[in-house]
């Protein structure tokens, strides 16, 4: 991939994210990494007006190379693609049910959804809860990427999820997947649910 194409594909997933309403306002950021420089949505911006032109470039260490003021949050995205070497895109959004279920008590901080379906155990695998940081606190960048070694996706409490993929394509299924689940797990509160076992699980996951 080219420094044209990820430009291209970042404005194209942001329009999408931002259309169907997984984002809101100047919430949310995407990356794509092309070689050791990562492309990523400036600060402040919105994801349903950002341009080509107006995004940041960082590297592996979230240091700001070229373009505008990067994302409060580009330091995450480094983090999760230091973790991830087979990765090249990362998208972290406000989604409305997956950010309600990250202000949830008494979630599993190893796993904070259960595998409800098997689309969810093969894209997202176990879901980690990163304890709260006001946002931009860089101080959860070592907790990220720990987390992100052995995980795709994390989710931020009392924030949203960052989800990692091979693709932006692959990062945006998994981001979809993750939403709809929390959907499901907060439908279904109240009642007796019968997610796959770990075992199934286990033989279905991304990692």
């Amino acid at each position: 991939m080219n420094e044209t194409s990820a430009r291209d594909q970042i404005v194209a997933a942001a329009r999408s994210i931002f259309s169907r309403s997984l984002t809101h306002g100047s919430t949310g950021n995407i990356s794509v990494r092309v070689e050791g420089r990562i492309f990523v949505t400036p600060t402040g911006s919105s994801l349903g007006t950002v341009v080509a032109d107006e995004l940041s470039v960082i590297d592996l260490h979230g240091r700001h190379l070229d373009g505008a003021k990067p994302s409060k949050e580009a330091f995450l995205h480094a983090a999760v693609l230091r973790a991830r070497p087979s990765a090249t895109a990362v998208v972290h959004t406000h989604s409305t049910y997956s950010a309600a279920v990250s202000c949830l008590d008494g979630l599993d901080a190893d796993d904070a959804l259960p595998p409800l379906t098997a689309y969810f155990a093969m894209r997202i695998g176990r879901l980690p809860l990163l304890p709260y940081h006001a946002p931009g606190d860089d101080s959860l960048e070592p907790l990220a990427e720990a987390a992100a070694r052995k995980n795709l996706a994390l989710l931020l409490s009392n924030h949203g999820p960052v989800v990692a993929g091979a693709s932006l394509t692959g990062a945006m299924d998994a981001l979809e997947e993750l939403e709809e689940t929390a959907k499901l797990f907060l439908l279904l509160q109240g009642h007796p649910t019968r997610p796959l076992s770990r075992e199934q699980a286990d033989a279905l996951s991304p990692r």
